[in-house]
């Protein structure tokens, strides 16, 4: 029952993480970004207290068979490139059925804040991608699993949540590299594993927008 808490608690604490800013009505735009890089960061920190007080496994991590550090770091770093491509793939497939240019409006609003803040990149590479695996893969893939139902269930739904909580036009995307997240995970039974993947995919794709973003590279059209 500890680990059911410790999951509702880690889950209670994301959401009201992610809507402080609504307290925030009418404060600058300045205020809000700090706000929210400091409770990104401290709300990562606090689930990952959370994580080491409750020693107890939840039915996935139990299951993990690649639980060597070696293998937590090569598929959390190989992760890495792999969602990148998994995330260009999708976005292709998109763009040949609607016929339409990708884009993200969610990381294109990720980049214009970070422009006007740099300190906001600790919030998107570290604190943001650190909570949304504690909670979407973790937490989540605890509270969902039923005997009945078993791990693919909770998977799905963990990653469905994932994708609409991004309030992004690219669902698929966002499902697709959920699931991915999550089959590292069950892999190592670790969550370091997606937590290195989530992180440095996210890296990565702030470092390239800004290089775009200043010029300093031209994508083809």
């Amino acid at each position: 029952m500890a680990k059911k808490k410790t999951s509702i608690t880690i889950t209670l604490l994301y959401f009201v993480i992610f809507l402080s800013p609504l307290a925030l009505a009418g404060a600058s735009q300045q205020i809000v970004i700090l706000w929210s890089t400091f409770a990104y960061v401290l709300g990562a920190a606090a689930m990952i207290f959370l994580y080491f007080r409750n020693h107890s496994k939840i039915e996935i991590e139990q299951e993990g068979k690649l639980t060597s550090p070696v293998f937590i770091l090569l598929l959390g770093i190989s992760g890495i490139f792999i969602a990148l491509i998994l995330q260009a793939l999708i976005m292709g497939i998109q763009m040949a059925i609607t016929n339409t240019q990708p884009s993200s409006e969610n990381t294109e609003s990720i980049i214009s804040v970070i422009v006007e803040n740099k300190l906001f990149i600790l919030a998107t590479a570290i604190g943001g991608p650190i909570m949304e695996e504690f909670v979407f893969r973790r937490s989540l893939i605890d509270l969902f699993t039923f005997p009945k139902t078993g791990f693919w269930l909770a998977a799905v739904i963990s990653s469905i949540l994932f994708s609409v909580i991004h309030m992004d036009g690219n669902y698929f995307v966002y499902f697709f590299l959920g699931l991915f997240f999550t089959i590292l995970y069950k892999m190592t039974g670790k969550i370091w594993t997606s937590v290195i993947a989530h992180c440095g995919m996210n890296t990565l794709v702030i470092i390239l927008q800004l290089i775009v973003h200043y010029g300093l590279l031209d994508l083809p059209q």
